[in-house]
């Protein structure tokens, strides 16, 4: 078992800041990749940014240039810094942890909403 826990979101303003991390603990040994992803009501959970244990990073389009996922040392502490914020960019926040096997565990979520 793996417990994500979430931190940061909240409101920000058009081209503002936020940063989320999120903390595991449990078997992170098990863990062979983490991302942020998000979901707007109605629609699907998507990949927003992504890493592995080697520090690989992948991004979706729609954030490249203004997100950056990080590591704290070892992949059981991970951040997203969020820049140049959008609207668009509403939504909640859930931490995913992949571990050996495909098993994915989720966090609770954390709102990020952004004014135009």
């Amino acid at each position: 078992q793996v417990q994500l826990v979430e931190s940061g979101g909240g409101l920000a303003q058009a081209g503002g800041s936020l940063r989320l991390s999120c903390a595991a603990s449990g078997r992170v040994f098990t863990i062979f990749f983490m991302g942020w992803y998000r979901q707007i009501p109605g629609m699907e959970r998507e990949l927003v940014a992504g890493l592995n244990r080697d520090g690989l990073t992948q991004y979706a389009d729609s954030v490249k240039g203004r997100f950056t996922i990080s590591k704290d040392g070892s992949i059981d502490m991970v951040s997203l810094q969020m820049n140049n914020l959008e609207p668009e960019d509403t939504a909640v926040y859930y931490c995913g942890a992949v571990v050996g096997g495909g098993g994915h565990y989720w966090g609770r979520g954390t709102q990020v909403t952004v004014s135009s």
